[in-house]
């Protein structure tokens, strides 16, 4: 796990940089519409307390920063990321962190709302994290996760995936000037298809309601559990 930890750190320490060019770049903006389209199903009020976990350059907490009144922290593991996210931010009513999802600085029933953007599949315990989503938030509280997963079959899925495992990491390391960083998103992205249920890893830590949705032929899923 602290191996995991310790090599997530590093890839994004060293991309922080280039990070939100590829992101834009490698999606042709779609990831634009896609932070939209989960805030909008999340359907966020002005009086949310609002923690962004794996919070990077801060993209998604800026999207949900245009609803007026909302006060919004943000905790991240790399101190890179946090640098260029609090460069952008200076309009955001709230506070950084340098931390882990299972293990948050808060205390408990504290937030209405938690998201997380393309950052569980870089938890190091992702039950744990869960875990600490669910003592933190409120009873009525909400997480929303968008995250990566391969289409279900046909001609998209193979063609997702040739784009994934070969153009991707092509691109990524010629911006990113890191060897490593974009083979580990194909290879994350299909392990956590593999491995990980997030219904059922909601349900196992507590939370009552679970709701999942499918974006743009299946490529990524937003995810609503409710405490």
């Amino acid at each position: 796990m602290s191996d995991k930890k310790n090599r997530v750190k590093r890839i994004f320490d060293s991309i922080s940089p280039r990070y939100d060019l590829l992101n834009h770049l490698l999606s042709a903006y779609i990831d634009v519409y896609w932070r939209k389209k989960a805030l909008k199903l999340l359907k966020l009020n002005p009086t949310d307390i609002l923690l962004d976990v794996a919070c990077g350059t801060g993209d998604f907490a800026l999207e949900a920063s245009k609803t007026k009144g909302i006060k919004i922290f943000g905790a991240d593991l790399s101190f890179n990321m946090l640098s260029f996210f609090n460069k952008k931010s200076k309009m955001i009513r709230g506070k950084l962190v340098q931390s882990v999802a299972e293990y948050l600085p808060y205390r408990d029933s504290v937030f209405n709302v938690i998201t997380v953007a393309f950052g569980v599949r870089n938890f190091y315990d992702i039950p744990e994290g869960f875990n600490s989503f669910h003592r933190v938030l409120i009873k009525g509280g909400k997480v929303c996760v968008l995250e990566f997963r391969l289409p279900e079959k046909g001609i998209f899925r193979t063609l997702y995936r040739a784009y994934f495992t070969k153009v991707l990491p092509i691109i990524g390391k010629i911006i990113s000037k890191d060897n490593e960083a974009y083979k580990y998103l194909p290879d994350s992205v299909h392990e956590f298809d593999e491995k990980v249920n997030l219904k059922e890893l909601f349900l196992s830590s507590g939370f009552k309601a679970v709701h999942a949705h499918s974006l743009t032929f299946g490529i990524v899923q937003v995810i609503i559990a409710e405490k």
